[in-house]
């Protein structure tokens, strides 16, 4: 195990040199962000004298080689819009996206997991083809028209709920705080993870309980409830922490837009400021952090094969 993680981690550096040259590249052809300066209160002087200062003016591969080397000694710049560290505002923003993202990954999987079961042991009855039903609609309904409809609802006609921030201004907030501004983005992110993971975890319980071990376990006796729960989900659990694992960085995507129309203050809302203005070492620095998550995400569901199922070798 340990020889097979060393492995994967001195592969994983190729790739994420790979990763931060195309995003780079992708960065430098969507323009300067010195065009965001330009107008008639800048003079153009002024605009050339930045973009030496921020070495705009050298050939791409230079600014990318000038980035690297900075983020080999653990600099990942300043903001060119804020001039504050990345990396102190990745870390600042990076609290309030994981506790979104682990929330609504633990509700949609406490949805998921028996809804998935209950449709696969009722196959085609009508409690199935509401859980499907249901499963569709969750994982194909845009998630801003699924947020802006919970505002709608919750805020503007009952006044249930707040429709923005992590905790009422001029408060301290708390745990009680925090959690009613939870709801809704928990909400449309675990109905889209939930909507996705349903079918995939009915597909792998119908497969595995038409296997010849789960009949000769309730010919011996064996109650319904333990061969479901033991014999079948165990075998079921490796398609389904594939799925897991491919949620994770899916989660990041989902929570940027789920962050700015809720006015979440996490990655997603730093991300789309950054976007909007162009700020290059910001979008560097979380474009790393999603190639980091990604293949973090990816180790960890190959060690949970070896965990799950006992027969995987991992070498």
């Amino acid at each position: 195990m340990g020889k097979y993680i060393i492995k994967r981690i001195l592969i994983a550096i190729p790739v994420l040199i790979g990763i931060t040259i195309i995003d780079y590249a992708i960065m430098c052809m969507a323009g300067s962000p010195l065009e965001m300066l330009q107008g008639p209160r800048v003079s153009e002087a002024a605009v050339e004298a930045k973009k030496i200062a921020l070495g705009l003016d050298k050939p791409f591969y230079i600014q990318y080689f000038v980035w690297l080397s900075q983020l080999l000694h653990g600099n990942m710049g300043y903001s060119i819009k804020s001039y504050q560290p990345v990396s102190e505002m990745i870390g600042s923003h990076l609290g309030p996206t994981l506790l979104l993202m682990g929330v609504s990954l633990i509700v949609s999987l406490l949805i998921a997991v028996p809804a998935g079961i209950y449709s696969a042991i009722r196959q085609y009855s009508k409690g199935d083809y509401a859980v499907v039903t249901l499963s569709f609609l969750g994982s194909s309904i845009p998630g801003f028209f699924l947020s802006l409809l919970l505002i709608y609802l919750f805020t503007v006609k009952l006044g249930w709920l707040p429709s923005s921030g992590m905790t009422t201004l001029g408060t301290q907030g708390g745990f009680a705080d925090v959690a009613k501004h939870m709801v809704m983005p928990v909400i449309v992110l675990a109905a889209s993870i939930a909507g996705r993971n349903i079918r995939y975890i009915r597909s792998a319980m119908l497969e595995i309980l038409q296997q010849d071990y789960l009949r000769t376990a309730r010919a011996k006796g064996i109650g319904n409830f333990k061969v479901i729960n033991k014999h079948a989900l165990r075998n079921a659990l490796v398609p389904i922490v594939t799925v897991i694992g491919m949620e994770i960085p899916v989660m990041f995507g989902g929570a940027v837009i789920v962050e700015q129309v809720f006015s979440w203050p996490g990655l997603g809302l730093m991300t789309m400021s950054a976007i909007t203005s162009r700020d290059f070492p910001v979008i560097m620095g979380v474009c790393l952090l999603s190639a980091v998550v990604v293949l973090i995400a990816n180790l960890i569901t190959d060690i949970l094969y070896a965990l799950v199922d006992p027969t995987i070798q991992l070498n």
